[in-house]
């Protein structure tokens, strides 16, 4: 029996593997936002401003997480996704720690850095696993409950980071064995950071996928055949990057800059801006996901092709109103408010994003299609929108205290050029589907 004749593993073994893939997904983006809670202690004891922050929060952790993305899906496409996984996971907490340890802007970029090559072994091997697991007509939903693990993550950095922060603060220096003396933000990195070198061994419980060949149309595990994929389908392959990473752009600004601008304009402290902004990110954030996908599968049920981009579509479009609206309402209660309706629709698309590209791509490239998108999308996304909105606030308007505006001014950029280019990618990727 070929690999594509078998049947698919059990509901429970499936969703086992995609629990634990969430567990990792989370605590990496809990060791990736966590930054955005510490602007103002770091800033204060490094001697940096607004747009040396969105370097750390962007290009510094962006960079190696774009580029060894593929180079790690090359190898996720031969080797065991699961050891892949768990030694990223091990690297990124690591290096999440000795954020902790950093005595200035150089060491902290360094050590960002090196968050960023952990984190690039997860998602692509992830999507590959997940696409191996499940039929194609609940693939949707599984990709959401995995990629909730960003906004369970995030939510949970801004929950636990506020709370350790109002514990700590007014104390001074802290003491942890084998540490010595930290500052606050530096306790936070290192208390966040080594949990997860513990938890990477939950990874090797779950059971390595059999690879399926189904639609693959002879493409091979190779850079070559990625190569002549994209060459043959570029109007589906550019468009779907593009549109849901310029979605992504919107999304990863206002993670890193939504705490520091309810600090800034409502002089709140770092924990109150922690606990709303945590809040809205893990309930609409973590469901609206999951939604997105949910309404992926029930469009993809109902006969339509392009089921999965259509569900980006409509979350783009809510996201259009809520980020204007979000960084410019006029106190805290509607601040918070208002990111909670933002991050439900800036959530939606992401499930179905990585669903749509699962569905597009031969089994055999899987991975390192996932790669290639994660690295247009957290170049431009990760990279860019933290970097952005700073510029805009520095060089264009007034400063730190005009840094919602700047939020929402990316926001009416780039979230209906995303919108748009999907609308305009349907065509080439129902064509592509039918082909499949």
């Amino acid at each position: 029996m070929s690999p594509e004749e078998k049947p698919y593993p059990s509901p429970k073994v499936a969703w086992y593997a995609v629990s634990v893939l969430l567990i990792a997904y989370t605590i990496a983006f809990i060791d990736r936002t966590i930054l955005s809670l510490l602007v103002g202690p770091i800033q204060a004891d490094l001697g940096i401003g607004d747009t040396a922050m969105g370097l750390l929060h962007g290009i510094a952790f962006a960079l190696f997480y774009c580029f060894l993305g593929l180079p790690i899906a090359w190898l996720s496409d031969r080797f065991s996704r699961r050891w892949i996984i768990a030694i990223g996971m091990i690297l990124w907490s690591a290096m999440t720690a000795l954020c902790g340890l950093a005595k200035n802007f150089t060491q902290l970029f360094l050590a960002r850095m090196g968050v960023g090559v952990g984190e690039a072994a997860l998602s692509p091997a992830a999507y590959s696993m997940i696409a191996d697991l499940f039929p194609p007509s609940s693939l949707g939903r599984a990709m959401g409950v995995y990629s909730s693990g960003v906004f369970f993550g995030a939510g949970v950095a801004f929950l636990v980071g506020g709370f350790v922060i109002s514990l700590a603060t007014g104390g001074g220096a802290l003491w942890l064995p084998l540490f010595g003396e930290l500052r606050v933000w530096q306790f936070v990195f290192v208390i966040v950071g080594l949990p997860g070198v513990l938890f990477a061994l939950l990874m090797l419980t779950v059971p390595e996928p059999e690879r399926r060949a189904k639609n693959s149309g002879g493409a091979k595990a190779s850079s070559s055949g990625l190569i002549t994929f994209l060459r043959e389908n570029p109007k589906a392959s550019i468009g779907h990057f593009l549109g849901f990473a310029l979605l992504g752009v919107v999304f990863n600004g206002f993670v890193a800059w939504g705490p520091t601008q309810m600090i800034r304009d409502f002089g709140v402290t770092a924990s109150d801006a922690g606990a709303a902004f945590g809040i809205g990110i893990f309930i609409c954030g973590g469901g609206g996901i999951i939604l997105g996908g949910l309404v992926a599968d029930k469009l993809t049920q109902r006969g339509y092709e392009d089921a999965a981009m259509r569900a980006g579509i409509i979350g783009g479009i809510g996201l259009i109103p809520t980020g204007l609206a979000a960084p410019l309402m006029p106190d805290f209660i509607s601040s918070a408010i208002a990111y909670a309706a933002f991050f439900l629709f800036a959530s939606f698309p992401f499930g179905a994003a990585a669903a749509a590209l699962q569905l597009m791509t031969p089994p055999g490239l899987r991975a390192q299609m996932s790669a290639m998108y994660l690295l247009v999308l957290n170049l431009i996304g990760i990279g860019g929108g933290p970097l952005l909105i700073a510029a805009i606030s520095d060089y264009v308007l007034s400063g730190p205290a005009s840094i919602g505006t700047g939020m929402a001014v990316t926001a009416a950029i780039t979230t209906p050029l995303g919108v748009l280019t999907l609308i305009a990618t349907l065509p080439a990727y129902r064509l592509l589907r039918a082909r499949s």
